[in-house]
């Protein structure tokens, strides 16, 4: 298969084996922490979980980022990136065993909200910089392969941890707080693992490097204001990244849709819907897989933007034909589908934007990138919180998604042809 051979050549390159390891460790954390926030807000027995209750959570622990995101920016763009996998990771370990510890006390639910708020709040600086150092450990010519394999094996990784999740949850220990300190263990092993790498591979260069905190955060403001000049100066990659937010919009509104219908539609207890829900994210994933497959090939034919319309045209075609009917198996297909053309089109955004963004920019316009993933996806579940019932059968929701991704294919089929 091409995509192994593409992954053989990628692994010749030392330092790219060692940035991938921590890629898989830490997203595999995430997959398992995630898993265990969600179980436990949305699939606890004494939990009368809504819509808007998932959007209230969503909102919770994303739209902070708004504030973070920025900042991560102008940090990575200064700070060592190998630093931050290092201790950013040994910190989400220590905050992942408080979020446990608060889980068996039945602390307050803001408490327990702003624990998890800390350990994702830290992965805002680590996925950033792992996609801005992802140019210094490949050559430019590899760098479409790469960006194909590399978050794609992250986003793998992490629902490999959210199955390893379930799986514990279900068969192992019925106690969310032991799935989330599984999840801490992963975290210290990405945070020794980036040990492997020296301080000063993965950038950024070392006359960016300011070592005073003070210095790096008085600079913020002129900073955020150069990486969207940076970046409104770079057309395709500002239309890349807008099709991309909005693609990111559906997908966050229908997956409320699915946990609602796992929840309450399709299951009569809580165990019966988590499995449920499980076996969505085995399937999603399949499709992240073959997005992994068949994007580079795509991207050589059709051009970055001709992909993405094709990725948004494939969802707006079958979506609506799939999922209308709210049963378990063309839900399950919807969800292969939407896996494979949201992480197509990202594979194609996160090249356009590496090689159209300079390396002294990359952190900022990596970290806005994340601001505005959080920021669509938190929107979404606000408008499905609207449009949803209680069981989470919505035709119209359905049907806007659908237009939605009509539009994305249209609007970036024009500029693919430009």
């Amino acid at each position: 298969m091409a995509v192994v051979r593409d992954l053989r050549v990628l692994l010749r390159f030392q330092a790219f084996r060692r940035l991938l390891a921590i890629r898989l460790l830490s997203q595999g954390a995430d997959g398992v922490y995630q898993v265990a926030l969600a179980t436990y807000v949305v699939f606890s027995p004494e939990k009368q979980t809504s819509a808007t209750a998932i959007a209230s959570a969503m909102a919770v622990l994303l739209l902070p980022y708004s504030l973070v995101g920025p900042f991560a920016g102008v940090l990575l763009d200064r700070w060592q990136r190998r630093q931050v996998f290092l201790y950013g990771n040994l910190l989400r370990a220590a905050l992942a065993s408080l979020t446990a510890l608060l889980m068996l006390s039945s602390a307050p639910d803001w408490l327990f909200y702003a624990s998890a708020l800390c350990v994702t709040a830290v992965n805002r600086f680590v996925l950033a910089g792992l996609s801005a150092a992802l140019p210094r450990v490949v050559d430019t010519e590899r760098l479409v392969i790469a960006n194909s394999l590399s978050p794609t094996a992250g986003t793998l990784a992490a629902t490999m941890g959210g199955v390893l999740a379930f799986a514990v949850r279900l068969l192992v220990a019925d106690s969310d707080a032991a799935v989330v300190l599984l999840g801490a263990v992963l975290y210290l092993c990405s945070a020794l693992s980036s040990l492997t790498l020296t301080r000063e591979l993965l950038g950024p260069d070392p006359e960016l490097v300011q070592s005073r905190l003070g210095t790096a955060l008085a600079s913020t403001a002129q900073g955020l204001r150069e990486g969207v000049r940076h970046l409104w100066e770079r057309p395709a990659a500002a239309r890349s990244l807008t099709a991309m937010t909005l693609m990111r919009f559906c997908y966050g509104a229908l997956l409320v849709m699915v946990l609602m219908l796992c929840r309450y539609a399709w299951s009569s207890t809580e165990t019966d819907g988590l499995a449920l829900l499980g076996l969505a994210a085995v399937v999603s994933a399949a499709g992240f897989f073959v997005a992994a497959v068949v994007t580079p090939a795509a991207v050589d034919r059709l051009g970055p933007a001709g992909w993405i319309a094709g990725c948004a045209g494939t969802a707006a075609v079958l979506e609506p034909a799939l999922s209308l009917s709210f049963a378990p198996i063309p839900i399950l297909i919807a969800a292969f589908v939407l896996g494979l053309t949201t992480q197509g089109a990202k594979i194609a955004t996160d090249t356009v934007m590496q090689s159209s963004v300079d390396d002294g920019f990359r952190g900022r316009i990596f970290s806005l990138y994340d601001v505005l993933f959080n920021v669509a996806f938190v929107a979404a579940a606000a408008v499905a919180a609207l449009m949803l019932p209680p069981d989470g059968r919505s035709v119209p929701l359905a049907i806007s998604v659908a237009l939605i991704y009509a539009a994305v294919a249209a609007l970036m089929t024009r500029f693919s042809a430009q």
